[in-house]
């Protein structure tokens, strides 16, 4: 999530004032196709900078590296499932991790109607707190990171659900156009896996966010096929005093004996986007030496007298334009 996204609270933005009266009907109605006509070319002004997020990514050195990160971490994850989960080990093994994406690469995911071929196992992947990628450099970049990793390791774009309670009518529409899902409640981070492999896409998000995940998955099973591209909790640890950490963020302080953290790598180019970002994953041979109790304590997050909380609840009042 780019700050400079995170700065004011709201939920879905809503259209223009819906007060028309019958006389100034029909010229509501002219002006309403003009919006949509200007929506239209605002996405496609959209996709254009998008497209070229993507491909100064795919020049750089970051992109290699990062790629690398991330599907050795996938890898490990995948060959502890029971039985190893073949299909996926097969494709990380074959990426080709200097070579950019052709053609063929990109169409595999990039229309909003594509089907899962038979027998092929997928990741499902959820994005939380992208930010405004119409307005800001920084949250473009991050969500041309995620669309180039699902096209590389085949992942079709209806299987990545997306949300941010900031998005504009304008960036629903881009992300409609990509393919993906839009999210249209917020979960909090409260989304569980359901017993199905998922990466959670979460960069610079509020660490109650992390802590409101890890409590929907509190077990060895949904923990072990899960993996986490987000804030180092680390960095959260070393940040964060031990009494706080443990009163606020439960979850997130219990668990780091518990699992496996990779940095992402730093390059000047990438700094300020890609900053304090590492991939976690839980191996279950740690998870299972974790205390018994540790699993038996499942009260949800309710964070009163948390200071900084630095997520929107779905309680929060909803921002609404004026008319």
């Amino acid at each position: 999530m780019a700050a400079a996204a995170r700065s004011a609270p709201g939920t879905w933005q809503t259209a223009a004032s819906r007060r028309r009266s019958a006389a100034r009907r029909p010229r509501q109605e002219v002006k309403a196709g003009g919006r949509e006509t200007e929506l239209e070319a605002d996405t496609e002004v959209v996709l254009r900078r998008l497209q070229e997020a993507e491909n100064d990514l795919l020049i750089s050195a970051f992109w290699s590296s990062a790629l690398e990160t991330v599907s050795q971490c996938l890898t490990e994850q995948l060959g502890q499932q029971k039985p190893p989960v073949r299909t996926l080990l097969e494709a990380f093994g074959s990426l080709h991790l200097d070579s950019p994406l052709g053609k063929s690469d990109v169409a595999h995911a990039s229309s909003p109607g594509e089907t899962l071929d038979p027998g092929t196992c997928h990741v499902k992947c959820v994005c939380y707190g992208i930010g405004n990628f119409a307005t800001c450099i920084t949250a473009r970049i991050q969500l041309a990171f995620l669309l180039l990793f699902l096209d590389k390791c085949q992942t079709p774009r209806s299987h990545c659900w997306v949300y941010d309670p900031l998005f504009s009518p304008l960036e629903i529409a881009v992300l409609n156009t990509l393919g993906v899902t839009v999210l249209s409640e917020n979960e909090e981070g409260k989304r569980s896996v359901c017993g199905e492999l998922t990466i959670f896409y979460m960069l610079h998000c509020g660490t109650a966010l992390y802590n409101n995940l890890l409590w929907s998955n509190w077990s060895v099973d949904a923990l072990s096929r899960m993996v986490i591209i987000g804030n180092s909790f680390k960095g959260l640890e070393e940040r964060l005093l031990t009494r706080i950490l443990q009163k606020n963020y439960p979850y997130i302080a219990k668990i780091l004996e518990g699992l496996e953290e990779v940095e992402f790598p730093q390059t000047a180019e990438y700094m300020d986007t890609f900053n304090d970002t590492s991939v976690h994953w839980f191996p279950t041979q740690k998870l299972e030496r974790l205390p018994r109790d540790l699993w038996t304590f499942r009260e949800e997050p309710d964070y009163q007298g948390c200071e900084d909380l630095e997520i929107i609840r779905k309680t929060d009042p909803p921002t609404v334009n004026p008319p």
